[in-house]
């Protein structure tokens, strides 16, 4: 199990037999305070495979920066190179993946997520997102109306004002 944030883009390819396999570049960090109280600071690398249905979705979401969990198993190959030395490299195959933050990239000043516009170009309605990801069509006319809870402009509500 580790948590980090991804050093490079995911690399998304597929096998000839048309398997994904998604290649992650994992940084995670470790700091401590030792015996004389100063600050120590050590970022290990690692190497994440991801294959099949795991891997499109790491291909799609994941991006340099975004910090994830990372579920699965170690797993060392050894391969001769072309000119005759023998290489071996260690890396997690994983099982299951989870997004810890919130994606940057799309997001607006304020760190809310952008939602793509709607496809609906008429002026009378249109079709927005809401938190919990419902649609929900509002009109013009009811974009006009006030709220009854609000008082109309032509009331004087500043004797109400506790300052």
């Amino acid at each position: 199990m580790l948590i980090g944030n991804l050093t490079r883009d995911p690399e998304l390819r597929y096998t000839p037999q048309g398997t994904a396999v998604c290649t992650i570049g994992l940084a995670t960090n470790r700091s401590w305070t030792n015996d004389t109280g100063d600050k120590n600071e050590e970022t290990e690398y690692h190497r994440l495979v991801a294959w099949s249905k795991l891997a499109e979705i790491c291909g799609q979401l994941l991006r340099k920066g975004r910090k994830i969990f990372a579920e699965g198993r170690l797993q060392t190959r050894e391969w001769t190179t072309q000119d005759g030395q023998k290489r071996q490299t260690t890396e997690v195959v994983m099982d299951n993946m989870i997004i810890l933050d919130s994606p940057k990239a799309d997001a607006g000043e304020n760190g809310s997520y952008a939602y793509p516009a709607a496809s609906d170009d008429s002026s009378s309605s249109a079709s927005k997102s809401t938190d919990d990801g419902k649609k929900q069509k509002s009109t013009k006319k009811a974009a006009d109306e006030k709220p009854k809870d609000e008082p109309s402009e032509a009331e004087d509500i500043s004797d109400d004002i506790p300052f």
